[in-house]
């Protein structure tokens, strides 16, 4: 048995053990966000060895955003804990029930799914959101993070599993694969007897590489190419202010947009007042011929490769477009499912961009960061789900769980 296989088995057994925890959970995640905050300091010293190497490697600036802790972050992780800890326990819910006409009481109710493995990149603060809400929804979880972040991970992992232990739980409830090869990667996709579903959070190749290889089921997450149309319709100074937010804010994340596509009979009014905008963070521009001849040469001349690109940096690609039919059109061809947004004062075409665009996410005159699973009221996410089969868009504790039925009787036979 190897090793990635003898941390299956042992997070099999943790799941039985979490299947019937009950409160014993919230217990557990109370004293992970406490260690959390006893320990930042030790967490604060791996994570520093981890921006090293990321600068001797050359990480791109979002990428070493993205790495970095601080305290005020892991007092952040910790709070975040804590509000897993305080959500309603989705196991034992009752989702539906009926009484057959033979007497059969039949009832479906959640229960936890099982064995979660999770692979994600740099950011070491998945490892213990992911950690947290695996286990508040009495998930057992292995997590394979990037070698990134190896350092930060190793740190945190086992403050989160001492803390388990000190509860009464079984400290494999959570457990890190230490080995950053391309061969635990592979080695995890096919651990089909004992993980029950796996879960990538990262960028588009990583993602891409976990669904086209993998042997267990997965739910595909995360990348993010993102729209904003701004319809002819507008209000210019609200799409200025939608789009300087979604791509700004954070430029690094999923639900940052890429690109902006303008209608026409707005574009010669919208775009300066967009540019200026933009230029408070010195976002570079790519665009079609018709954004140029608007905007000038300071505009990068867009290519293919630029629709279909999630930069996750200071970039944006504008196109101006003919029509609401040609700005929907753009995005089923490049969209990832993820979040689209349109900016307009028309009811009919607010109505026909909400039904068209198929992504988890479609906004009507918001910001794309607000596709988050605490935005949304559901406490925490473990990502984005961007696929339709069992979740869609941000996935919380209930996307956690799957179902059993429970069939009550008095002797009844068939």
């Amino acid at each position: 048995m190897t090793v990635i296989e003898e941390m299956g088995a042992k997070a099999k057994a943790a799941s039985r053990m979490l299947s019937v925890a009950g409160e014993k959970k919230n217990v557990a995640l109370k004293a992970i966000a406490k260690a959390l905050k006893d320990h930042s300091e030790k967490i604060i010293e791996a994570n520093k060895i981890d921006l090293e190497n990321g600068k001797n490697n050359q990480l791109s600036a979002s990428l070493l955003d993205r790495l970095m802790l601080d305290n005020a972050r892991i007092e952040g992780i910790a709070d975040g804990v804590l509000e897993v800890a305080a959500l309603p326990d989705p196991i034992g819910t009752v989702i539906s029930g009926s009484q057959r006409p033979n007497g059969l009481r039949i009832s479906k109710v959640r229960v936890p799914i099982g064995v979660i493995g999770i692979i994600f990149e740099a950011r070491p603060n998945v490892t213990a959101d992911a950690a947290v809400l695996c286990l508040k929804s009495g998930n057992a979880v292995i997590l394979r993070g990037g070698k990134e972040a190896i350092h930060s991970n190793q740190c945190i992992t086992r403050i989160m599993q001492d803390a388990i232990e000190s509860t009464g739980l079984d400290r494999n409830s959570v457990q890190l694969i230490e080995d950053t090869t391309r061969q635990s990667s592979v080695e995890l996709m096919g651990l089909t007897e004992y993980l029950d579903v796996l879960i990538p959070r990262g960028g588009k190749g990583l993602i891409r590489a976990v669904v086209e290889n993998a042997k267990v089921p997965v739910i595909e997450t995360g990348a993010g190419n993102c729209h904003v149309y701004v319809d002819e319709s507008a209000d210019i100074e609200m799409a200025a202010n939608i789009i300087y937010n979604a791509k700004t804010s954070r430029p690094s994340v999923c639900n940052a947009i890429e690109t902006i596509l303008v209608h026409e009979n707005i574009a010669k009014k919208a775009l300066p007042v967009i540019k200026a905008r933009l230029d408070e963070k010195n976002v570079q521009l790519r665009g079609c011929e018709k954004t140029r001849e608007i905007l000038g040469d300071s505009v990068v001349p867009a290519d293919e490769s630029d629709w279909e690109t999630e930069y996750g940096d200071y970039i944006l690609a504008v196109k101006v477009v003919g029509s609401i039919d040609e700005a929907t059109a753009h995005i089923a061809r490049y969209s990832t499912g993820h979040s689209e947004c349109i900016v307009t004062n028309n009811y009919n075409n607010a109505n026909q961009f909400k039904a068209v665009v198929d992504s988890a996410a479609v906004y009507v005159n918001a910001s794309t960061r607000f596709t988050d699973g605490g935005m949304f009221g559901l406490g925490a996410e473990i990502g984005i789900s961007t696929q339709k089969l069992h979740a869609r868009g941000p996935m919380g504790l209930n996307e956690l769980t799957s179902m059993k039925f429970i069939i009550e009787g008095e002797g009844q036979i068939r």
